[in-house]
């Protein structure tokens, strides 16, 4: 008995799985993308609009278009020194953290000491809560609460972890006998870190500096407790904008953009050095 064709259907081809995937796949990132976009966006108009208009969703969109946010941030609340204070240990810590996590983390993967890298990593497992009040009671009692090298020393102490993570897996897939060469050569092992091992890296000394300079950049806890008026930062700044009865919303989202505005233009400018270097530091080794 031959089976009898059912009139209708039609057998899925590798062309239509394709079709079908794509657009699977196409609706998967636009709600992924609607997830992370839409309260930026929602940031950005709401400050360009008055408070009346924020907390009114019916007159959200239809809202004048005013610059009033802005101005009240960048003169009333003379934001320039926290965008200085910011910039200034954003730039240092991560500059400590990568002249001291590069040679460490070639040691780590020339040597194979895997442990040093998962203990290090324990700073980033630990709360930073946990190490406020032990952080606070030392740093008093040396006089230096309130000033920048705090603020440098304790975002040090969370990055370099993180930089010296990344930075042994680049060495890892360095081959060594390219540093063999060299110092056969005349270069003693030093230098052939500097001059063979490092410029092959750069890609992933680019990842750890964008992603220590953003960790630095956005911290607020330890800003919050360790710092001054004289040191304060943006993220500990916005607290201005809250009051015990009011919010200004539209300063706070002003005050937001521009502290949202120069980490996702060094990300976006960077971003191939960012994924090529969590990639490789994932993989080789």
């Amino acid at each position: 008995m031959t089976a009898t064709h059912m009139p209708g259907r039609r057998r899925m081809t590798s062309k239509d799985k394709k079709r079908t995937l794509g657009i699977l796949r196409a609706l998967a990132i636009t709600v992924v993308l609607s997830v992370l976009l839409v309260p930026i966006a929602w940031m950005v108009l709401a400050s360009f609009r008055r408070n009346l208009d924020i907390v009114d969703p019916s007159r959200f969109l239809q809202g004048a278009f005013t610059m009033s946010n802005y101005t009240n941030v960048l003169d009333r609340y003379d934001f320039a020194p926290f965008v200085f204070n910011s910039f200034f240990v954003a730039f240092v810590s991560t500059l400590i953290a990568l002249l001291v996590g590069a040679p460490a983390a070639y040691v780590i993967a020339r040597y194979r000491i895997r442990n040093a890298t998962a203990f290090l990593m324990l700073a980033r497992v630990l709360p930073g809560v946990s190490l406020l009040v032990p952080w606070y009671f030392v740093f008093s009692n040396l006089g230096l609460v309130g000033g920048y090298p705090v603020l440098i020393a304790t975002h040090v102490f969370v990055t370099l972890p993180f930089v010296v993570a990344v930075m042994a897996g680049f060495f890892d897939g360095v081959p060594v006998d390219l540093e063999e060469a060299a110092q056969v050569d005349g270069l003693t092992r030093i230098g052939a870190f500097l001059r063979i091992a490092l410029p092959l890296s750069v890609p992933g000394l680019a990842t750890s500096a964008i992603l220590a300079f953003i960790f630095s950049w956005n911290n607020f806890l330890f800003a919050l407790v360790l710092s001054s008026q004289q040191t304060r930062t943006l993220p500990v700044a916005i607290s201005n904008f809250t009051a015990y009865a009011s919010v200004d919303w539209g300063g706070l989202m002003a005050a937001s953009v521009i502290i949202t505005l120069p980490v996702m233009l060094v990300a976006l400018a960077a971003q191939k050095y960012v994924v090529s270097g969590l990639t490789a530091g994932a993989t080789k080794g």
